[in-house]
């Protein structure tokens, strides 16, 4: 069946949806998500605040929006990293480069969340993409490291996270430290906490891959 020919009037909505996006994300890298105004990016558009409207009901729409084209081209570039063979270091290294390319994208997922939102539920279920992708590489890894008895009980009890992924506790255990301590290093080193303290945070992100990839947690 041919594809249905996208009209000019079509064309030109999606045209300003992005151009509007893209003021946003310039604003966000200027003040953070909490100082974003449908004003201000209509000013600069040359729109005026309800032409705006048009095309983004709300602040809220346009921040999923955003969202959602963070998490949806994090997670098709996890996928890709995972169904080439990528083991759990070639992933951290995906994620690192995924952040670094654009901060502000980083931090708007992974930050502090923007005060009075709330994400719709196909936010959700991109996010857990993120996660199936992870688990299948980490499924894929040896050796898995032992997980304690008491962790493992928690892990059996509280593993909505995990989606429908048949992993082992030990899987959902290294899946659980490669999120942890490669978005605590990441997360601090975006933000400038390591500036002064006399070491380069990539070598020390790549010791924890290589712990990782080791089996340890």
């Amino acid at each position: 069946m041919a594809e249905q020919a996208v009209s000019p009037r079509e064309r030109y909505r999606s045209q300003v949806r992005a151009d509007i996006k893209a003021r946003a994300w310039e604003q966000i890298a200027k003040s953070g998500a909490t100082g974003l105004s449908l004003n201000a990016v209509a000013k600069e558009l040359g729109m005026s605040g309800p032409a705006l409207y048009r095309y983004f009901g709300s602040r809220d729409e346009l921040i999923t929006e955003l969202i959602r084209d963070a998490y949806r081209g994090l997670a098709d570039t996890f996928r890709a990293a995972a169904d080439s063979g990528a083991g759990v270091d070639g992933l951290a290294h995906t994620l690192r480069r995924w952040a670094l390319d654009d901060p502000q994208r980083y931090f708007l997922v992974y930050g502090t969340p923007v005060p009075g939102y709330h994400a719709p539920d196909d936010i959700t279920a991109i996010a857990q993409e993120i996660m199936t992708a992870l688990l299948d590489v980490c499924a894929a890894a040896a050796p898995e490291a032992p997980v304690s008895a008491g962790f493992t009980a928690h892990l059996a009890q509280h593993r909505a996270w995990a989606g429908d992924h048949s992993a082992s506790p030990a899987v959902l255990r290294r899946a659980l430290a490669f999120w942890t301590r490669m978005h605590g290093v990441l997360s601090l080193e975006l933000a400038g906490q390591f500036t002064g303290m006399g070491f380069d945070p990539e070598r020390l992100f790549e010791a924890e891959v290589a712990e990782l990839a080791s089996g340890g947690s």
